[in-house]
């Protein structure tokens, strides 16, 4: 018998129907193997972009609203007394009290730093901006992933898990977003794309 999946031939008898005019009695039936794998089908590939966008606006969200509870000191981990409008810092607290790990010292010198208040807050309304809007995602998902990565080596070991927290799982997220493209679903990735800057600039997509 000829084995149709590595084209070799195998020393198993086979009794055919055709010849005989009955199965084979010593043959066992058994039903195929079921494909538990989802399948590619248009439903499945619109319930992938509508729920990646729906994760893109959320991580902007995240965002955006961290930069605006810092600006104004809305109240949730930002008093008003500490907005950066007001003159304090959105890096002192964190940077300066929480940082634990190797690299303490370095984060406790940089805290409270005015250029690096400025990158931080800069990088949370781009990155937010960037996402609700589904523009630009090359450049969010690569600024969001290095200051989430960075945000999670202010606090080593994380507390709860010997090295895994959030800060890891969102930059993963982001670099996902950007490949699969998600700032063409409830965003205005396309047209960000058609415009004469970014043909000139791939990059910028």
């Amino acid at each position: 018998m000829v084995n149709i999946a590595d084209n070799h031939e195998t020393s198993t008898p086979v009794t055919s129907l055709a010849t005989t005019g009955r199965p084979d009695r010593g043959a066992r039936h058994q039903a195929p193997a079921r494909d538990t794998a989802l399948p590619i089908t248009g439903t499945a590939v619109t319930a992938t972009r509508y729920l990646m966008a729906g994760i893109r606006l959320a991580l902007g969200w995240v965002f955006l609203w961290a930069f605006l509870d810092k600006l104004f000191g809305l109240g949730r981990s930002t008093p008003a007394a500490n907005a950066w409008r007001e003159g304090g810092s959105p890096t002192a607290g964190f940077l300066g009290k929480a940082a634990t790990g190797p690299f303490t010292d370095f984060y406790h010198s940089i805290a409270g730093n005015t250029a690096v208040d400025v990158l931080f807050m800069t990088a949370l309304l781009g990155i937010g901006v960037a996402l609700i809007l589904g523009i630009g995602m090359r450049v969010a998902a690569a600024a969001g992933a290095l200051l989430t990565v960075l945000m999670w080596t202010v606090v080593l070991p994380p507390a709860t898990n010997p090295f895994m927290d959030e800060h890891l799982i969102y930059a993963a997220v982001l670099v996902l977003l950007a490949v699969l493209g998600a700032g063409t679903t409830w965003g205005f990735g396309r047209r960000w794309a058609a415009t004469t800057l970014v043909r000139s600039n791939t990059w910028l997509t």
